[in-house]
């Protein structure tokens, strides 16, 4: 049985155009694929900013409860009242961990464990959408307790090097001077010029 020439134009033409639209979606995807992964990628550094700063605060006020810091997010998440809503996880890499700021330097190793942590950072080795403290690598932002969301420590803070956050400074002011208006000063009277004195004969007359 032959197909009529027909029908199998029909068909030729049906999967030219399922080809066509088939390319179409192919290059409509790749010119929209970047923008969805920095869209993706912009929301997940807007995320580690308030997971970070949230780990932050909590381990300020786990020092500031208990004298010391913890080893890991699990000790600060049995302090009571809780300071912390949930053990946040990093939300720029597949695995969630996080890279710990530890209080003292670790070893030639590298490893952290057991070591008092001050803060925490990302593993993501990607550069950032967002500029957070002057910085524009994701894993170049540190979370730290000694530090606010401007990421200037305390003790700067404190030293009036830089103003702490949230205290909004006015701008410094020259101190106002009040001037003494100028009091008239009363005209002189000029000097009164004085009549030549008529020089005297001093020649004796002759005698007669």
């Amino acid at each position: 049985m032959t197909v009529p020439r027909r029908l199998r134009s029909q068909r030729g033409f049906t999967l030219a155009l399922a080809l066509a639209v088939a390319v179409a979606m192919g290059l409509l995807l790749m010119k929209t694929a970047p923008l969805v992964t920095a869209e993706v990628q912009r929301e997940n550094e807007a995320e580690l900013i308030f997971r970070g700063e949230a780990i932050a605060a909590a381990l300020k006020t786990y020092s500031a409860k208990t004298g010391k810091y913890p080893k890991d997010l699990d000790e600060v998440m049995k302090l009571r009242p809780h300071v912390l809503r949930q053990k946040y996880t990093d939300p720029m890499t597949a695995s969630g961990e996080w890279d710990y700021i530890t209080q003292v330097q670790p070893g030639a190793s590298g490893n952290t464990e057991g070591l008092p942590i001050i803060g925490v950072r990302s593993k993501s080795p990607l550069n950032s959408i967002h500029i957070y403290q002057s910085k524009s690598l994701v894993r170049d932002w540190k979370f730290t307790s000694e530090q606010n969301v401007l990421g200037v420590t305390d003790a700067l803070g404190k030293a009036g090097i830089l103003p702490n956050t949230g205290t909004a400074t006015a701008p410094a002011t020259a101190p106002a001077t009040t001037t003494t208006p100028a009091t008239p000063t009363t005209p002189t009277t000029p000097a009164t010029s004085t009549t030549p004195a008529t020089p005297t004969d001093t020649s004796t007359a002759p005698q007669q």
